[in-house]
C-alpha cells in the first residue's frame, strides 16, 4: 500500500477487494485501488467484480464510484448504509457465497431492514455455498446479536454451473451487536446435511447419502442426511449433483463444507461424498467457536461492536483471515491481542491430543456509530 493522498487510502492489485470494499463502507473512508491486473492478458477488473461494485452501489446512498477507461484502477467514496428491498442478478464466474460474503457483514450496520434477493449459481468449486452460509454464517451472526429478531434464509432455488438459475432469498432486521467472549468449542454431537441433484438422476443424491455416512459412522451414529431434489425451473439451467454436511457441537458451534460436480467432468457421488466427508473431519479438527469460512465474519463483527471487550477461540488462522488483521488496523486502528489457547477443561483433548492448535483472539470493539 502507498499512500498519495491523504484523504484517501490506496491499494494495489486486485487481491482482497471485498475485505477492501466492506472496511471502505463501514468506516466511511474512500479507497483508490490501482494496477489491478496490469500484466495479465486481459488486465483490469473482472466482470464478478464490476458486479459486486453494483451491489454496493444498491446497498448504500450516496455511492461514489469512478473507474478508468482501462479497467485497471477504480476509487470508491462509499455513502451510508440503507437496508431495504433489493433484488440482484449476480455473475455467474462466482457463486453466490462470493456476494453473501459482504452481505452478512454490512446487514447488521444498515439504517433498516434488509431484504435481499440474489440469483445466480448456488453451488460451485470456488465459493462457500448457499448451505454453508444458512448454517454456518448464520450461527456465527446470532452469537453476536443481543436479541435474535429473526433471521431468514430461504433457497427459493438451486443453480449450478455454468447457466446458474439458483435464488437466494435473505431477510435480516434491525439488528444489535454485542461483544461476545466465546472459549469452548465443545464436542461434537451430531451431523447433519442435505444432498442435492438437478437436471440428473435422482439416484446421484442418494448415492452420495451412502457414501457419506458411510465414512461418517466410523466416528458417530447421529447422522442424518436429507435429499434435495429441486425440478423445472427451481432445479436451475445446468445440471449438476453435491451435497453439505453440517456439524454441530455441545456448545451450538457450527461447522459446514460442501462440495459440488464440476460441469462435465465425469465425477461420481461416491467420491463426492467422501471428499465432502473428508473435509467435515478436517474442519472439525482445525476447530475453534466459529467455521474457518466465516473468521472474517466474526473479526468484523468483533470490530464494530461497543466498545468492550471481546474474545474469540479460532482454528489456525487462513492467509485470507491474517490480511484482514492487517486491514482492520489500516481503516479502523484496532489491533488484536492473538496467544495460543488450550482449553484447561478439556483434558481429554490433551490425553489423546487431537485437534490443531487453536489461537485466543482479544480484541475492543470501535463502535460502529462513531462512523455514522
Amino acid at each position: 500500500m502507498t499512500k498519495r493522498n491523504p484523504n484517501m487510502l490506496n491499494f494495489t492489485g486486485s487481491n482482497f477487494m471485498r475485505q477492501r470494499l466492506i472496511l471502505s463502507v463501514l468506516t466511511g473512508k474512500a479507497i483508490t485501488v490501482s494496477d489491478i491486473r496490469c500484466n495479465d492478458l486481459e488486465p483490469g477488473l473482472r466482470e464478478y467484480e464490476v458486479n459486486l461494485l453494483r451491489l454496493l452501489d444498491k446497498l448504500t446512498n450516496g455511492t461514489w464510484l469512478e473507474v478508468n477507461e482501462t479497467g485497471t484502477s477504480f476509487s470508491f467514496n462509499p455513502g451510508s448504509l440503507t437496508g431495504g428491498t433489493i433484488h440482484h442478478e449476480c455473475c455467474k464466474l462466482r457463486g453466490i457465497g462470493y456476494y453473501l460474503e459482504v452481505i452478512f457483514a454490512l446487514a447488521p450496520f444498515c439504517k433498516s431492514s434488509l431484504t435481499i434477493s440474489l440469483k445466480g449459481v448456488t453451488n460451485n468449486q470456488l465459493d462457500p455455498s448457499v448451505d454453508a452460509f444458512k448454517s454456518a454464517a448464520v450461527s456465527a451472526l446470532k452469537s453476536f446479536l443481543v436479541v435474535d429478531p429473526g433471521i431468514e434464509f430461504h433457497i427459493k432455488k438451486r443453480g449450478m454451473e455454468p447457466e446458474g438459475g439458483g435464488e437466494v432469498l435473505c431477510h435480516f432486521p434491525t439488528l444489535k451487536l454485542k461483544p461476545a467472549q466465546f472459549r469452548h468449542m465443545g464436542l461434537v454431537k451430531k451431523v447433519r446435511g442435505i444432498a442435492f441433484a438437478v437436471k440428473v438422476s435422482p439416484s446421484m443424491a442418494n448415492r452420495f447419502i451412502s457414501s457419506a455416512k458411510y465414512e461418517m459412522l466410523k466416528y458417530l451414529p447421529n447422522i442424518f442426511i436429507t435429499s434435495d431434489l429441486m425440478k423445472g425451473a427451481a432445479g436451475g439451467k445446468s445440471p449438476g449433483f453435491g451435497g453439505c454436511l453440517i456439524a454441530e457441537t455441545t456448545a451450538d458451534v457450527i461447522f459446514a463444507v460442501d462440495v459440488a460436480s464440476q460441469p462435465a467432468a465425469g465425477q461420481v457421488p461416491e467420491d463426492l461424498g467422501k471428499e465432502c466427508s473428508g473435509l467435515l473431519l478436517e474442519a472439525i479438527a482445525r476447530g475453534g467457536v466459529v467455521d474457518s469460512n466465516f473468521q472474517c465474519l466474526a473479526l468484523i463483527y468483533l470490530t464494530f461492536t461497543t466498545k468492550d471487550i471481546s474474545q474469540l477461540v479460532l482454528g489456525p488462522l487462513s492467509p485470507y483471515t491474517i490480511q484482514l488483521i492487517r486491514h482492520l488496523k489500516t481503516f479502523a486502528g484496532i489491533m488484536f491481542k492473538l496467544e495460543p489457547y488450550r482449553d484447561p477443561n478439556d483434558d481429554i483433548s490433551d490425553r489423546l491430543n487431537i485437534g490443531t492448535n487453536k489461537v485466543l483472539i482479544s480484541g475492543v470493539g470501535v463502535g460502529y456509530h462513531k462512523f455514522q
